[in-house]
């Protein structure tokens, strides 16, 4: 089962890397089109045009994404046949789910909304962290240490934690788009309406956030049955809890001081800096109770 993940994921990656390519070039790229135009009765001249490039590529990238989900997916099932235990023992397993993740929410916004384009931004975030574990994180599994040996609750919080970050990459990914629009001057035609990045950025915060409070509560019970205690202060517990605050602050200004367009865009850029410093950098590099890196 071990080569099988290993293959999954690889093929995943593979998956990923066209994905970026058919978005980018459903996004921006462009053809040459001759067109014969009738000048004068009897006469005509033949001239050349930009235009977009045709749909069916959009749909190639869709089912690339649909496709790096399914691998993924089945190389996350196989690690949790092959260990025994949920894939979220080590970094180059967080990496993969929170990969995973982002791919489901971006295939589910990209549904909701009928906005293809919004891949152009997400999937290099996918790609990235599917790099990033390649090249960076050994993939052999290791024992658990005894506070990951509840089982239950381990798969219970991480995987609700790493929903909640998948999520919220996906107001990370179009308060980008929203930068890159200029707000209301709407840069490229091609990319979706400023409003209606905002109103997506809005709505991915809006299931992220109570998914994230759910996900700290969980954390806390399990801290007391691995350590005896529902909250330390470890570094893990304190960044997860401001990055809750932080999409807090957004909530309440946009609820009640009217908060949009580009103070939003930058707040959750911003915020999701919080996130990956909270994913990434406590486990890395902050010694904590969570440094479960395996790396």
């Amino acid at each position: 089962m071990e080569k099988l993940s290993i293959a999954c994921f690889w093929l995943a990656l593979s998956a990923t890397s066209l994905a970026v390519l058919l978005y980018w070039a459903y996004a921006l790229g462009v053809r040459v089109a001759l067109r014969r135009l009738a000048t004068a009765p009897g006469a005509s001249m033949t001239v050349a045009t930009l235009e977009k490039l045709p749909e069916s590529i959009g749909r190639a990238a869709s089912l690339s994404s649909w496709t790096a989900a399914f691998f993924l997916a089945v190389s996350m099932f196989a690690r949790w046949r092959d260990t025994g235990h949920a894939p979220y023992s080590n970094m180059w397993e967080f990496t993969v789910a929170f990969a995973g993740g982002v791919i489901a929410f971006h295939i589910l916004f990209e549904h909701w909304y009928k906005q293809r384009t919004l891949g152009a931004f997400l999937q290099p975030l996918t790609l990235a962290m599917l790099a990033t574990a390649a090249a960076f994180f050994p993939s052999d599994p290791k024992p658990l240490v005894p506070a990951l040996q509840s089982r239950g609750i381990l798969a219970a919080h991480v995987g609700t934690m790493t929903l909640a970050y998948a999520s919220l990459s996906v107001s990370f990914g179009a308060a980008l788009m929203y930068l890159v629009q200029g707000g209301s001057r709407n840069r490229f035609p091609r990319l979706p309406k400023s409003g209606l990045l905002d109103e997506i950025a809005y709505k991915s915060v809006i299931l992220g956030f109570p998914i994230l409070a759910i996900g700290i509560a969980l954390g806390a019970y399990w801290g007391n049955s691995a350590w005896g205690r529902y909250w330390g202060w470890d570094p893990k517990e304190t960044s997860a809890l401001v990055t809750w605050l932080i999409y807090g602050v957004y909530l309440h200004m946009r609820a009640l001081r009217s908060w949009s367009g580009t103070r939003s865009a930058l707040m959750l850029v911003g915020a999701y800096g919080a996130v990956l410093f909270t994913y990434f950098a406590v486990n890395l590099w902050v010694s904590g109770l969570h440094s479960y890196a395996g790396v």
